[in-house]
């Protein structure tokens, strides 16, 4: 199917951009997301009339995102678990207990899906170095700390 790009899109393109993706891929993701639309006549001559006010959107976006990533780039997080006598958790810590560990800290507007563990959840106690995605080409890293509590 053929989309143009409402913002840039990891992997796929730029903003503005007229790309062949899969069907699935467009209808069940980008155009749901607002992120894409189908790329007609229509459409084409209608984004070229908004391509400033996106552009511009766009660049605020980018803007925000590289001032928290600011803040974000070698911060410290802890997080206390239940863990055994031998340093494993009972559970693990997930990018979920990631971003709300952040939210609570005072990083507004951070989601699970930005928090990349590139060795999946952290199952025993100890110090990791994870990734935080706040936008395509803002990537911040963080360290996390996991505290053990004896059960």
């Amino acid at each position: 199917m053929q989309i143009i790009l409402l913002e840039k899109v990891v992997n796929v393109g730029n903003l503005g951009e007229v790309v062949r993706v899969r069907d699935g891929y467009a209808r069940n993701f980008l155009i749901p997301q607002k992120k894409a639309r189908r790329a007609t006549e229509a459409a084409l001559k209608e984004f070229e009339a908004r391509r400033a006010e996106l552009e511009k959107v766009q660049a605020e976006k980018l803007a925000a995102s590289q001032a928290l990533g600011e803040r974000l780039e070698g911060y410290v997080l802890s997080i206390s678990q239940k863990a055994g006598v031998d340093g494993r958790l009972f559970g693990s810590v997930t990018n979920m207990d990631v971003a709300s560990g952040l939210i609570a800290a005072g990083f507004a507007g951070i989601e699970k899906a930005q928090v990349r563990l590139p060795e999946g959840p952290l199952k025993t106690i100890g110090e990791a170095e994870i990734q935080v995605a706040l936008h395509p080409d803002v990537v911040s890293t963080i360290k996390v700390v996991v505290v053990g509590e004896v059960a």
